[in-house]
């Protein structure tokens, strides 16, 4: 199974330019394919396909020599992701591709970082090619030698790297033979078949009246100033803080019932349908039933526990 392990970097000044030059070119490469893409579309009727784009890549790299300081395979894994929304959107589970700015393009991907030797060479370090060696906090431990590749995301002021590993699942020491049933909820997070509840934390609704400040004194600044910049950052540190609550508790919560029961039974939600509920979008959002349930799915194949879903009708008075 595929997990994914993410941990802080603290690049220094210099290493911080060339990743938020590497965001910048790889955010204009995506925009260009895009628009080559419509206008092929436009003239010949036929789009064109990701080996259409990458062949033509190392031409656009000789005549824009900025892109020379970006790895060869960062760049093509921008035309994959396009590629990939592109699928999405044929198969209706997306939209159309849409051009991206520099608040909505904020990560890069070395898809074969685990064939560099010298990635974990220096403790409390990784390699990042054109990079060099950033600091990184290990906070826990991983498989250093099944990493496959490493995506660096710019989050609320800060940069953290996601590192993908191939791990087989662990077998399990605490089986309990114990089942249980869950109905999730807005009153309560969640009711537990067993008369154990979960209180729902709210972090989202705890934080509206600063969220609302921030907001009113961004709106006062005038565009393209310093202190707009300085206004949205605190935005974004604010929705950041908001969201690392809001994870953490889903993990607590997830690992909880998978280490309490070896069968565990929820409702298959359709979480997009029940947001079209003007008045509790909101409240549905900032419980994210979603991400709850796609933690207890992961940690459940990790420690070979069960899961099961179930059509939601009826689960609330049952």
């Amino acid at each position: 199974m595929n997990l994914v392990y993410r941990f802080r970097l603290y690049p220094n000044k210099e290493q911080e330019a060339r990743m938020l030059l590497t965001l910048k070119l790889c955010r204009r490469l995506y925009n260009k394919a895009l628009a080559d893409r419509i206008g092929a579309y436009k003239s010949t009727g036929k789009g064109l396909s990701y080996l259409d784009q990458q062949r033509s890549l190392p031409a656009f790299v000789q005549a824009n020599p900025d892109y020379r300081d970006v790895h060869s395979q960062v760049l093509q894994d921008v035309l994959r992701r396009l590629d990939h929304a592109f699928i999405r959107f044929f198969s209706k589970q997306a939209g159309y591709p849409r051009f991206k700015d520099r608040n909505h393009y904020l990560s890069f991907t070395y898809p074969q970082v685990g064939s560099v030797q010298k990635t974990f060479s220096r403790s409390g370090h990784m390699f990042l090619s054109k990079i060099g060696f950033v600091r990184m906090n290990i906070h826990r431990d991983f498989p250093f030698g099944a990493v496959s590749q490493a995506n660096v995301k710019y989050c609320g002021g800060q940069w953290f790297i996601n590192l993908m590993a191939q791990v087989p699942p662990e077998s399990t020491s605490f089986s309990t033979g114990l089942t249980v049933g869950i109905d999730m909820g807005l009153v309560h997070f969640a009711a537990l078949s067993d008369g154990n509840m979960i209180d729902t934390p709210k972090y989202f609704r705890k934080s509206e009246k600063k969220l609302a400040i921030l907001m009113r004194r961004l709106a006062r600044k005038k565009k393209g100033s310093n202190n707009r910049g300085k206004a949205k950052a605190e935005v974004a540190r604010c929705h950041a803080k908001i969201a690392n609550q809001r994870k953490d508790f889903l993990h607590k919560a997830s690992l909880n019932i998978v280490r309490t029961y070896d069968l565990v039974v929820m409702e298959d939600l359709k979480v997009k349908n029940l947001v079209r509920n003007h008045c509790l979008a909101k409240s549905i959002h900032d419980a994210s039933w979603g991400k709850f349930l796609e933690f207890i799915r992961y940690k459940s194949e990790k420690y070979g526990k069960n899961l099961v879903l179930v059509a939601p009708q009826g689960t609330s008075q049952t």
